[in-house]
């Protein structure tokens, strides 16, 4: 997670999170004073996530049931976004790639853990959505929003 750049203080979205493998340890890190939006668009998903929230008693999550392409979060209101372990984007990269480019702030991070195919195509399609890649650690890629 802090390969991806999450750290304390920063209000972060969570694209596909699942059953909230990485939500949890997200929260932890962000801290009690942030916030992480975690989310996806399959029902059961949300459902584990605010079970795993209710049963750790955290305050910081907020999962949303919805397209990753259409968040409905405010302009400029997120620190960083990560996609991790998705096989399959709904909506399509592109789509996902233009939203969180409308909600990250300005120099915002957006993280992205490569699966699968190329790491090149990877690269050029978040660029082409207006971001600079600042580099790679692991299968971990990633990107700053461009002014």
């Amino acid at each position: 997670m802090k390969r991806a750049g999450l750290k304390s203080g920063q209000k972060v979205l969570e694209v596909g999170c699942g059953p909230g493998f990485f939500t949890i340890p997200a929260a932890a890190i962000v801290g009690d004073k942030r916030f992480i939006y975690a989310v996806d668009i399959h029902p059961l998903a949300i459902k584990r996530v605010n079970e795993k929230i209710q049963q750790k008693g955290m305050q910081n999550i907020s999962p949303i049931l919805t397209n990753a392409s259409d968040t409905d979060l405010p302009d400029q209101s997120i620190d960083l976004a990560f996609l991790f372990d998705l096989q399959y984007i709904a909506g399509g990269l592109e789509n996902v790639i233009s939203e969180i480019y409308r909600i990250l702030i300005k120099d915002g991070v957006f993280s992205f853990e490569k699966t699968r195919g190329s790491e090149k195509k990877l690269i050029e399609e978040v660029v082409s959505g207006g971001f600079v890649f600042s580099g790679k650690q692991g299968r971990i890629f990633s990107f700053v929003k461009a002014i």
